[in-house]
């Protein structure tokens, strides 16, 4: 008789639990199917990781291949140009019409090895612009996922959304952005290339290459005359990054920027930051250079920074 409603009882629990059961047991196979979407994602993007990472190596490959070119027609040149040397001492009162043709031949040697060095530029600013693209997508898979559509990250409640940050449109790359507006920049066509620095920084703001486009933002504007929004550009670079190389050009255009529009004392402050903090830089020369012709004072060389 107690075996017996020890039996009744136990078969009671399990039919007052069994709705609680399957329930847990479809959340369980709805998280699991989520989890599987989500590594799946990451495997995805991995593998695009590693092309790009490829693609990359090819292109360093490359880009060594032509700096060895250019070192070996550089090594031709100085080959060529030493034996000039010594056949002009040793001919020295031959016709000036022969020395002619030889430095015109010197003169293409010249132009040989400049264009293989302006190759070699370009292949180097592909190589950035890849890693440019290279840096974004690896910031991209450190980012959380978002939680599956219809979740909460916390609770898995259905019925809550999350909003998504949006990225660049579709085909839109830091790497090509960045060289089109750059390429845009030295061509003078500045309304173009502050377009395309602008879209840079929207969507790709937290790449190595950001303050440098911050700083040619600030720059346009004060090629097209417009101080008041150069002074903000340049203000950009040296509130939202840190120390960086256009920190020292930042400051220097923020005082020239200033200087144009009068304000004496604010521009010599700037002149002095550049000379006093950034006595190595290339434009600590120019800011001592403009303290001058405001007739300031410069001060003392400062003293360099102990490493």
């Amino acid at each position: 008789m107690s075996l017996s409603r020890t039996t009744s009882a136990f078969t009671a629990v399990f039919l007052a639990l069994a709705p609680f059961a399957f329930g847990a047991s479809k959340e369980i196979l709805e998280l699991q199917r989520d989890v599987a979407m989500l590594q799946e994602q990451v495997r995805l993007m991995k593998s695009a990781q590693d092309e790009k990472f490829a693609a990359m190596l090819a292109f360093v490959q490359q880009t060594l291949e032509s700096v060895n070119r250019t070192n070996t027609t550089l090594a031709v040149m100085e080959n060529k140009f030493n034996d000039t040397m010594k056949q002009q001492q040793l001919s020295v009162s031959q016709p000036v019409a022969s020395v002619g043709q030889k430095l015109d031949q010197m003169s293409e040697d010249f132009r040989a090895v400049r264009e293989s060095v302006l190759d070699m530029n370009t292949r180097m600013g592909k190589l950035d612009a890849k890693m440019a693209d290279l840096q974004n997508l690896i910031s991209t898979i450190r980012t959380p996922q978002p939680p599956a559509p219809g979740t909460s990250p916390s609770s898995g409640d259905i019925g809550s959304t999350t909003q998504v940050p949006s990225g660049p449109p579709a085909g839109m790359s830091a790497g090509d952005t960045y060289t089109n507006a750059f390429r845009d920049y030295r061509s003078q066509k500045y309304d173009l290339a502050l377009q395309e620095f602008s879209d840079y920084l929207k969507y790709f703001s937290k790449t190595d290459l950001a303050p440098n486009a911050q700083y040619y933002v600030g720059d346009i504007y004060y090629r097209k005359g417009d101080y008041e929004n150069a002074l903000q550009g340049f203000d950009a670079v040296l509130e939202h990054y840190s120390e960086n190389s256009k920190t020292p050009d930042s400051h220097f255009m923020k005082g020239m920027s200033l200087r144009k529009m009068e304000k004496r004392d604010a521009a010599a402050r700037e002149f002095r930051d550049v000379y006093t903090k950034y006595p190595d830089s290339e434009v600590a020369a120019s800011a001592k250079e403009q303290l001058k012709q405001m007739g300031l004072s410069v001060g003392a060389t400062p003293k360099r920074k102990r490493s």
